[in-house]
């Protein structure tokens, strides 16, 4: 098994070297929910000009969709009066029928597999695309919180679409290090925010209420 790369001191390293500019680089920030944002924003914030990015046509159903992008704004709003950070949000048009074109062949594969990495590239992609075009210095996602995530993959996916965007690094992460992970729970019980019980997909929507159907008989 290749080694594992600590995504975490990566971006330490990053941060040390952009501790001395004169003003504060602009960072894109892809989200997908309020309670994986809560420690993301705090690590991030006092060192970017941070701005979210939500496009997230992977969430099924829409209802859904529409609920976790009124936690993450309701989280802000929290967030602008406890820490004082003013961070906007950029939204995309919701498709999720379009979305599930590429992901449709491998629907019957277990989460954590080949769907789920062309679910975080395709959005990953596409937020890193804005961010180059919209003069941001950095992208990253907040994905690298989510223990049911793969962060070596995550970050294999930052870097190599790094390539492709001219104007825009990747920011690497591990927000889950450190108890990231752990503050982000406080933050998220503290502001009662709304957790859901799968992933996203249509697919780990159908598996979760197959588990619910079942538990109830």
């Amino acid at each position: 098994m290749a080694n594992r790369i600590n995504y975490y001191d990566k971006s330490m390293q990053i941060i040390k070297n952009i501790h001395d500019l004169p003003q504060k680089p602009k960072l894109l920030l892809h989200a997908c929910c309020g309670p994986c944002s809560c420690f993301p924003l705090t690590f991030l914030c006092p060192i970017f000009d941070v701005t979210i990015y939500f496009n997230n046509s992977n969430i099924y159903p829409e209802s859904e969709y529409a609920r976790r992008l009124e936690e993450l704004k309701k989280l802000l709003g929290y967030y602008k009066r406890d820490f004082g950070f003013d961070v906007k949000i950029v939204e995309t048009k919701y498709d999720n029928d379009s979305f599930n074109v590429d992901l449709e062949p491998y629907k019957d594969l277990p989460e954590g597999q080949e769907r789920c990495f062309i679910c975080f590239e395709k959005r990953m992609d596409d937020a890193f695309k804005y961010a180059d075009e919209h003069g941001f210095d950095y992208f990253t996602t907040v994905m690298t919180i989510s223990r049911q995530k793969n962060s070596q993959k995550l970050n294999e996916i930052g870097e190599k679409l790094s390539s492709k965007y001219k104007n825009t690094r990747y920011f690497y992460s591990d927000f889950k290090k450190k108890d990231g992970a752990l503050f982000g729970i406080q933050l998220k019980n503290k502001y009662d925010l709304y957790q859901q019980l799968y992933c996203g997909c249509k697919y780990t929507y159908e598996k979760m209420q197959r588990k619910l159907g079942n538990e109830s008989n």
